[in-house]
């Protein structure tokens, strides 16, 4: 297994597949690495390097009591950048992950990345407040932190039926994919999955957005059911300096998964993109 010690200790797991350019993956909670299978091996059969980590108390990294917060979670990912010497990376962020992404690029800069993805992902803010409006009220992640605390095996089983839209009328379930999701979460620490929910809800990414000065793929489903796209797609893609925004029509929170050569397809697009000069002084300006 490949792993790195951070500095207080923790052990990070991570994938680390193939040649070319470096594509990092970060997973969404309660989940990990694995998440991002489908992308990775589509990715590294068409020539890039794929990096996926498991988030601190999540799949096989250590199950920590501390440190279960998005500054954190940053660091972690900075200090894997450093480990690997990533040049010229290309970030992608699945819901939690996308916070990730978001908080690494506020916090940590650019120099190492070329371009990010956020998909269905968190920021701006999820939680509803004067200031945010259309977020969603603190009960909702009251509710959630109640079931991961009280039932959490049951709790996870129940949370794949909206996340991938399998509670749709007509909607074809894949037990398998059901059961993937069941296990990737139960891999997990429940303190550290018990604290993420505060750090996936309260935090606020919108000044990270203000930061980001590079090209940035924004990918949302109209109909997911964990993230939704008004507060959180939508009203990132209008912070962003750089942002390209892309709906996806009836597709669900875990796209990725149930529509993969959609979402592959685009994402590859955007790889391959190259900037014009008019994107260039757009990202650059004051």
């Amino acid at each position: 297994m490949s792993t790195i010690t951070v500095k207080d200790g923790t052990t990070i797991f991570y994938k680390d597949w193939g040649t070319g350019q470096p594509i990092v993956f970060s997973h969404g909670w309660p989940l990990s690495g694995d998440d991002w299978d489908g992308q990775m091996l589509f990715f590294g059969q068409h020539g890039y390097r794929v990096i996926a980590h498991d988030r601190r108390g999540h799949g096989r990294s250590s199950q920590t009591w501390d440190g279960n917060e998005m500054n954190t979670y940053a660091d972690d990912l900075a200090a894997l950048f450093e480990a690997l010497d990533l040049q010229n990376a290309i970030m992608v962020g699945h819901s939690t992950g996308g916070g990730e992404v978001a908080r690494y690029l506020g916090r940590h800069g650019s120099k190492r990345v070329a371009k990010a993805v956020l998909v269905s992902s968190v920021p701006p803010l999820m939680l509803k407040t004067e200031a945010n409006p259309g977020g969603l009220p603190i009960s909702v992640f009251d509710g959630i932190r109640a079931g991961v605390a009280s039932n959490r095996p049951q709790f996870y089983k129940d949370l794949t039926l909206p996340f991938y839209g399998f509670n749709r009328p007509g909607a074809k379930i894949s037990e398998g994919i059901r059961e993937h999701w069941w296990l990737q979460g139960m891999l997990g620490g429940i303190k550290a999955h018990y604290d993420c929910i505060k750090a996936f809800s309260e935090t606020d990414f919108t000044e990270d957005l203000k930061k980001i000065d590079i090209p940035v793929l924004v990918m949302h489903g109209d109909d997911d059911q964990i993230v939704p796209i008004d507060a959180a797609g939508r009203m990132s893609a209008k912070i962003l300096k750089n942002a390209t925004l892309k709906v996806y029509p009836g597709f669900p929170h875990g796209m990725a998964t149930t529509h993969p050569d959609e979402i592959n397809t685009d994402l590859l697009a955007f790889f391959k993109r190259t900037e014009t000069a008019a994107e260039k002084r757009k990202a650059h300006a004051v």
